[in-house]
Formats: structure tokens, sequence, C-alpha cells
């Protein structure tokens, strides 16, 4: 004749210690391989990083800034961005040098993309103009 404890699917409370007992053991090795040294810089670098992970969520433009980062559009952008920088590398790498001159000024500020690109920063500068105004308007 068998009892219900005999016959259940449920983990026992030996298995429960037993991983308990393995995890004390993993913990008493690593402390045994670590050195006093170790163990100053390990704290040290957690200490300093949850001081910085504070004074990070405790500025406000920041916070801001990274939930502007987050909607769909910009990380979008954040990625042309990325891709224009690797593009740009590899262009610069096989151009040759320029010659410099009105003349080569002229001919890069004839190309579309460098139109494109002056309009891109001449934009990001107009919007940024109208936000600074608005901040110190409202005495920010």
């Amino acid at each position: 004749m068998t009892t219900d404890i005999e016959t259940s699917d449920e983990p026992t409370n030996d298995s429960t210690l037993e991983g308990l007992v393995e995890l004390g053991t993993i913990i008493s090795a690593t402390k045994d391989a670590m050195t006093d040294d170790m163990v100053s810089r390990l704290s040290s670098a957690f200490s300093e990083g949850i001081t910085l992970l504070d004074r990070l969520t405790r500025n406000e433009g920041l916070v801001h800034l990274l939930q502007e980062l987050d909607r769909p559009e910009n990380q979008k952008f954040l990625i042309s961005l990325s891709n224009a920088f690797t593009a740009a590398s590899k262009d610069i790498a096989i151009a040759p040098p320029a010659k410099g001159g009105i003349i080569g000024l002229f001919k890069l500020a004839s190309n579309p993309g460098t139109q494109e690109g002056l309009r891109l920063v001449s934009l990001i500068g107009e919007h940024l103009s109208e936000g600074m105004r608005d901040i110190h308007h409202r005495g920010g």
C-alpha cells in the first residue's frame, strides 16, 4: 500500500533544500576565491553604479530625453543616424582627401545630400531655439 506522499508528483522539500545547499556552496566557493582587494573593488564599483543610477533617475531632463527616445519614430531616427555614421565612415575611408578651396565647397553645397543634411540641422536648431526661448520666458 502506498501513501499520498509517495505517489505525489509535487517537488518535495528535499529538492528545495538541496537547491539551497547548492547555492550556499557556490556562494562559499565564490567568497573563498575572491581576495579582499577584489571584494573592495566590486563593492566600490557597485556603490558608484548605484550613485550614478540615482543621479540619472533624478535628472528630469535626461528622463524626458529617454522617454522621447523610446518613441518608435525616434528609434527609427536613431537607427538611421547610426547607419549614416557607418556609411559615412566607410565613404571617408575610400575617398581621396578633399582638395579644399571655394570650388570644392560649391561642389559639396550643390550635392542634394549636403542640402538635406543642412536642412535637418537647421530644423533641429530652429526647434531647439523655440524650446529654449519658451523655457526662459517661463522662468526656467
